[in-house]
C-alpha cells in the first residue's frame, strides 16, 4: 500500500492505495467514526493482489490530523470523490462500516451514477424516518457526554462495545491510543462526527442507492439502534442483509474471513 495526501484548506487528509489496473474492481474502505485505516487491515490484505483498494485516515482521524473542525458529511464526500478522479479509480465500490456507511450515502446523494457498488457494513440509512427525535437529539450533544467520560473507562468501554473477539477488541484499543493523552481531541473528533451525521439526517434528503448494495451486520452489535435500523433498512428498501454471528459493532474485524467472503462474493456478481 502507498501512503499519499490530499490537501484541503482545512487540513491534509491521508490515505493509501494499491492499484493494479484499471480493469479490476476498486474497492474504497471507509472505516467508522474515531477509528483509523487500520480498522480494515484484515480487508486489505486479503484484497490488495486481486482489486484496487483504498483506504483512508478520515479528516481529523489518525494522521489525518490536525484538521479544522468546519466541514460536514458532504465535504467529506466531495473530497474523496476528488481524491478517487485523481487516482483514477473508476466506477468504485464503496466498502463503509458504521460512519463509513453514512459517508457512502452522502457520496450517492451527490454522484447517484458514480457508484458500481455499496456495502455498508453495521451502518444505518441515513433517512430521516428511521431515526426518532430523541435519538437525534442526543447525536447533537455527544460531544459533551464523551468529555465527561474518564478516559481510562471509556477506552474500556469502547473497545468492549464495538468487538467480541479479542483481536477486534485489541485493535479497536490500538486506534484508541492515538488519542491517548488527549481527551480533548477524541471527544471533538467523536463529537463533530456524530453532529454532522445528525446534519445530514435532518436534511430529509432521498439518500436512495440506485447500484448494487450489501448490507452486513454482526449479531452482536450493541451500538445504539443498528440492529433495529438494519432490519427496518431491509424491510423498506429489500437491500440483502447478512447477519454475522459471534461478531459486534466492528463485524469485519470480529469475523473477517466471513466478512471477506461477503464482500468476495457480492463484487464477483457485479455486473461487467
Amino acid at each position: 500500500m502507498k501512503e499519499k495526501n490530499y490537501k484541503t484548506a482545512l487540513g491534509t487528509i491521508h490515505y493509501w492505495i494499491n492499484y493494479i489496473d484499471s480493469a479490476k474492481p476498486s474497492l474504497i474502505f471507509l472505516p467508522g467514526l474515531t477509528a483509523d485505516h487500520r480498522l480494515f487491515n484484515k480487508q486489505i490484505e486479503y484484497f490488495k493482489g486481486r482489486c484496487n483498494v483504498f483506504v483512508w485516515d478520515a479528516p481529523g482521524h489518525g494522521l489525518s490530523w490536525p484538521f479544522t473542525f468546519d466541514f460536514d458529511l458532504m465535504d467529506n464526500a466531495k473530497w474523496l470523490y476528488r481524491i478517487l478522479e485523481k487516482e483514477k479509480l473508476l466506477k468504485p465500490v464503496i466498502i463503509g462500516q458504521s460512519m463509513g456507511g453514512h459517508l457512502g450515502q452522502a457520496f450517492v446523494e451527490l454522484y447517484p451514477d458514480h457508484l458500481k457498488g455499496f456495502i455498508a457494513i453495521n451502518s444505518a440509512p441515513l433517512q430521516r424516518k428511521y431515526m426518532t427525535s430523541r435519538e437525534l437529539w442526543l447525536l447533537k450533544r455527544m460531544k459533551t457526554i464523551y468529555r465527561l467520560y474518564p478516559w481510562k473507562s471509556l477506552l474500556k468501554v469502547a473497545c468492549k462495545g464495538v468487538a467480541v473477539t479479542v483481536y477486534g477488541q485489541r485493535l479497536m484499543h490500538d486506534m484508541l491510543l492515538t488519542y491517548d493523552g488527549n481527551h480533548a481531541r477524541n471527544s471533538q473528533v467523536a463529537g463533530h462526527g456524530f453532529k454532522i451525521l445528525a446534519d445530514a439526517i435532518e436534511k430529509d434528503l432521498a439518500y436512495a442507492i440506485k447500484c448494487p448494495a450489501l448490507l452486513i451486520c454482526g449479531e452482536e452489535d450493541k451500538i445504539n439502534s443498528i440492529k433495529r435500523y438494519n432490519k427496518a433498512w431491509h424491510k423498506e428498501t429489500q437491500i440483502p442483509l447478512n447477519w454475522v454471528k459471534n461478531a459486534g459493532h466492528n463485524a469485519n474485524t470480529d469475523q473477517p474471513e466471513i466478512v471477506n467472503n461477503l464482500i468476495d462474493t457480492f463484487i464477483k456478481n457485479l455486473p461487467k
